[in-house]
């Protein structure tokens, strides 16, 4: 069996809450739900098995609807939304990667490449620019911080871990000016089909 990758997807309509200065709740959402479907493309496209841990039932709807196995989110916080997704992938799987969803610059190469370490017995994350931790994989359960500078608690947990700073997992996406400086790269260029420039946006003018 491939490597589960656990994608923790947050309520499409809750998500994305530091971007309301810039985004109508509208457009955080199909922000949101783009976001997840071209992730889950690119863990496809890497021949790897995805599994959804749903924030509401909206997410679970459409996980399930694309044929992914999915599961509740426990609804306490982004750590033990990843120890449920592993807790079903170790059922399945060896090998397991915990993947953040907010990642537009992201590519199936970038993520192969990962899970090559991870099969070989590796522990493997990936920092995001701030100190968060955007991937952590293993083949073994790890007790998960999540929150902030979790990338420096995370690596005190593992044993010799491989620390990847590829592109498309450094760039998270979560304020303003990750945003704009994402639609400026030819990787995030895709995103102005979905919410347009926000170069001539005000802050504050959107609630």
């Amino acid at each position: 069996m491939p490597t589960t990758v656990v994608l923790p997807v947050k309520s499409f309509h809750l998500g994305k809450g530091r971007l309301a200065d810039l985004l109508k709740p509208e457009e955080r959402a199909r922000l949101g739900r783009s976001l997840a479907e071209r992730t889950m493309g690119i863990v496809e496209e890497a021949g790897l098995l995805p599994i959804v841990v749903a924030g509401d039932t909206e997410v679970a709807a459409w996980s399930l609807t694309g044929g992914i196995p999915t599961v509740a989110d426990p609804g306490m916080g982004l750590s033990a939304a990843a120890t449920a997704g592993v807790s079903w992938a170790k059922n399945v799987t060896n090998s397991w990667v915990v993947l953040h969803t907010d990642l537009p610059l992201l590519t199936s190469g970038e993520l192969g490449g990962v899970v090559e370490a991870v099969e070989l017995g590796r522990d493997v994350i990936a920092p995001s620019s701030d100190g968060g931790t955007t991937l952590i994989g293993s083949v073994k359960t790890i007790d998960f911080s999540y929150g902030p500078g979790s990338f420096s608690v995370h690596v005190s947990k593992l044993r010799e871990p491989e620390i990847v700073t590829e592109l498309g997992l450094l760039h998270d996406l979560d304020s303003p000016d990750d945003l704009r400086s994402i639609l400026s790269h030819p990787r995030g260029r895709w995103l102005a089909e979905i919410i347009g420039s926000v170069e001539s946006r005000p802050q504050h003018n959107v609630k």
